[in-house]
């Protein structure tokens, strides 16, 4: 990898994580670490080019039967692929079929681009974690493999003590929140071999534990609010992301679109990030 190279255009692939949820926005959209990653490159290359193809839900086979073979159309100079959390964390899974789809991605984007990164997804201190940490591991173990054969950059996030800080999650303890994300886009900017703005690894200050009656109002409000909702779509077979395409993908066409910062934006800040303006087909 060029340590610091400048980069002219960015695909995201993967699921919610990488989609951006839940780093909400104002207007009920979400940003996320892939959008904050795309403002700091578009900052550095005049007439910058992104994509972030990412659905919530989406298991790794859809990811690498839906998502790769437009990304890899587009011929991005730096490709990111994250995928196969929602496949492990699910009762019963094949995690040597999974990590054999990852590899599929792989295989197809990381010809297509000048740099491919990959990741080891954080995961929130818990019981949950524990019970699938097997799962995880093995799945990161492959992905660091599959770095290896591709020249992969991989972001260590899963090993980043500070991601596992419950105060990094969103409400419905799945995904990372607004400071969560950025957080990962500082990893994946460093990764890169950019000058660190801040230690994405730092300790937040020490936690005041919350009083029982609290603690049983959090538990209360994410059972009705996050896990009936998300048992209901298990026992129906139905996912979060049915129905739905990336942000810069028509479902319709089957294609995915360059998008790029506002005519006058230098691409850096929240008002940039929330302006990228869909390229025409």
């Amino acid at each position: 990898m060029q340590m610091n190279a400048t980069y002219t255009s960015f695909v995201a692939v993967g699921d919610s994580f990488t989609e951006g949820m839940s780093d909400g926005l104002p207007d009920g959209s979400y940003r996320g670490w892939a959008d904050l990653l795309a403002a700091r490159l578009a900052a550095r290359s005049p007439g910058f080019r992104y994509a972030n193809l990412a659905v919530r839900g989406k298991l790794i086979g859809q990811i690498a039967d839906e998502q790769s073979a437009p990304a890899a159309a587009l011929g991005a100079d730096l490709v990111t692929l994250v995928g196969g959390l929602n496949d492990v964390l699910r009762p019963k899974c094949d995690v040597d079929a999974v990590c054999a789809r990852l590899a599929e991605a792989a295989d197809r984007l990381a010809p297509s681009c000048k740099q491919l990164v990959l990741m080891r997804s954080p995961g929130r201190r818990g019981p949950v974690l524990e019970r699938f940490r097997p799962r995880m591991e093995q799945l990161f173990s492959f992905v660091d493999a599959l770095a290896e054969r591709h020249g992969a950059v991989v972001v260590d996030l899963f090993g980043a003590e500070v991601l596992g800080d419950a105060r990094l999650w969103a409400d419905d303890r799945l995904h990372l929140n607004a400071e969560g994300h950025r957080r990962v886009a500082e990893a994946v900017w460093q990764a890169l071999g950019h000058e660190p703005e801040d230690d994405w690894r730092a300790p937040l200050p020490p936690a005041v534990r919350a009083g029982w009656a609290a603690r049983r109002a959090s538990d209360a409000r994410f059972t009705r609010e996050h896990l009936v909702p998300w048992i209901g779509r298990r026992l129906t077979g139905r996912s979060s992301g049915d129905g739905r395409a990336g942000a810069h993908f028509s479902a319709d066409e089957g294609r995915a679109f360059w998008v790029t910062p506002p005519a006058g934006g230098t691409g850096t800040g929240t008002a940039d990030v929330t302006g990228w303006l869909r390229a025409q087909p």
